[in-house]
């Protein structure tokens, strides 16, 4: 089985392959084999813990069915029912779902300064409406993604998502984030204007033609951008896997 030599290798190499460690990879086959995925019907010809690797090679790589399929000898559309089957299974589980602007709201205890950004991916070009998602900053159509993380446990606390050629800052007013008032917010020069809405808000300042920026503005600057390089690190993590990276070519309504 596959699974078994995958896991004769060194963490590192095993994370640098598959994009998670070791022990999240196992903790993927207790709640898949939890879950009795499989089951009925026939018998699988790839194992659970061989399906989680595909459906991880899948995502880390993002090559066509058809070449996954190859590796793991199976036809294109089995790799394609497998990893359906196993990102529906680890959606529902807490540990592997990302969270709610409810969630936000219920740990708001907890914590006391988020960055907030968006980032973009590129999409295939839409057959209908093809304006709303054309971006003029990538010159291509892409797909917005917000994320709130917090600061110091540089965990995914909330997410939105929006056409490419929605404002930052229009995306961030449209989901509606709410949150208690000792919070301290992060953010940067696309979300101008949203101290209006969070009063502990604080966004680079912005430099002019005829007004150029003072040393402690600078200075200012400089320290809110090394405080929210945290965000930008976690997004590093995320598009390990190419799927995020590249060119999306599944259902827009998946990508959340």
């Amino acid at each position: 089985m596959r699974y078994k030599q995958a896991l004769k290798m060194s963490s590192s190499d095993f994370k640098r392959l598959y994009g998670v460690s070791q022990e999240t990879f196992h903790k993927m086959i207790q709640v898949v084999v939890e879950a009795k995925v499989g089951k009925r019907g026939c018998h699988s010809k790839l194992s659970i813990p061989d399906q989680i690797l595909l459906t991880l090679q899948y995502l880390r790589e993002y090559r066509t069915f058809f070449h996954i399929a190859q590796d793991f000898g199976v036809h294109e559309s089995t790799a394609c029912r497998i990893v359906r089957r196993i990102e529906d299974v680890l959606i529902k589980e807490e540990e592997f779902h990302l969270p709610s602007q409810r969630q936000l709201q219920k740990d708001s205890t907890k914590i006391e300064l988020i960055v907030v950004d968006v980032s973009e991916s590129e999409i295939e070009r839409p057959k209908k409406k093809q304006k709303l998602y054309y971006s003029g900053k990538q010159h291509c159509h892409t797909f917005k993604t917000q994320l709130i993380i917090n600061r110091l446990t540089r965990e995914v606390i909330g997410t939105a998502f929006g056409q490419g050629r929605q404002h930052d800052f229009n995306l961030f007013k449209k989901s509606k984030i709410t949150m208690m008032p000792w919070i301290e917010i992060l953010a940067d020069k696309g979300y101008q204007g949203i101290n209006q809405y969070i009063k502990a808000s604080y966004t680079p300042y912005k430099k002019h033609k005829n007004k150029p920026l003072t040393p402690q503005q600078k200075k200012f600057n400089y320290h809110l951008n090394s405080v929210r390089v945290s965000l930008e690190n976690v997004l590093g993590c995320l598009k390990t896997f190419r799927i995020l990276s590249s060119r999306y070519r599944n259902r827009r309504k998946r990508f959340g």
